[in-house]
């Protein structure tokens, strides 16, 4: 089966422009064209989104994704190339990860902090610096990886 550009954007959950745009930056090497230039796509195209989408939305740039799919277009010379690259991104995306763990502590730190003060009802003086010990209670318990 094969799907038009809006169809197919519609499946993927992108507009018709994002395609446009990937396949400008030549991320869509696969798109076939009719004798009048109309793009179609075709169900094993999803999957090439799918891991297009994964590494955009993992932090990588389009010219890195570029260079992935160039590999892919090469062949079999090119998957040692290809698993070192995924090897080398899930590094980055674990650091990602730590990092986000990091924030998220913060932010659960500021939802127990406001709760605290709604049970309260102030955020008087006093208040304030009780959870200010807290706070530093808990950087220094996890500057310490606790």
């Amino acid at each position: 089966m094969t799907y038009t550009i809006g169809e197919f954007a519609k499946k993927c959950g992108l507009t018709p422009h994002t395609l446009r745009f990937y396949e400008k930056e030549g991320l869509l090497p696969f798109v076939h064209r009719s004798a009048s230039g109309i793009r179609f796509f075709s169900e094993p195209d999803i999957e090439w989104l799918v891991i297009i989408n994964c590494l955009k939305n993992t932090g990588m740039s389009i010219k890195e994704i570029k260079v992935f799919i160039d590999w892919c277009m090469q062949g079999d010379t090119t998957i040692e190339k290809r698993y070192h690259f995924f090897i080398e991104h899930r590094k980055k995306v674990e650091k990602q990860m730590k990092e986000l763990r990091k924030y998220l502590k913060k932010i659960d730190y500021k939802i127990w902090y406001y709760q605290t003060a709604l049970e309260a009802g102030t955020l008087s003086i006093h208040q304030t610096q009780k959870c200010i010990k807290e706070e530093k209670r808990q950087l220094l318990k996890d500057a310490h990886g606790n």
